[in-house]
């Protein structure tokens, strides 16, 4: 799923309010990381993950993971705070027609 920019600023508006609901600590990225991820955006569709890596590099590969197992599209990454989004069946969170 590809977002166009103002799609990608309108969830930067709903995430703005939001805390991570998953915070990767010192063990990386692990399975029961992911699935909690998973999990979190089949259920809220719109998180924050905090990844805590003080190496930019190795922060960046693990998004690109977080992103390509989850299916989820890279809306924000601000410091150590990822926001993503995967729209569920249910499509809890209306998002702006592409033009």
């Amino acid at each position: 799923m590809n977002l166009t920019t103002k799609q990608k600023q309108h969830l930067k508006g709903l995430a703005h309010n939001l805390k991570p609901v998953v915070m990767l600590g010192s063990n990386g990225l692990t399975e029961g990381v992911l699935a909690e991820i998973d999990n979190a955006l089949t259920h809220h569709e719109l998180i924050k993950v905090k990844v805590a890596s003080g190496d930019r590099e190795l922060k960046n590969a693990i998004v690109d993971a977080i992103v390509r197992e989850t299916q989820a599209v890279n809306v924000q990454l601000i410091g150590h705070v990822l926001v993503l989004f995967r729209q569920s069946e249910e499509m809890k969170i209306a998002i702006p027609k592409a033009k």
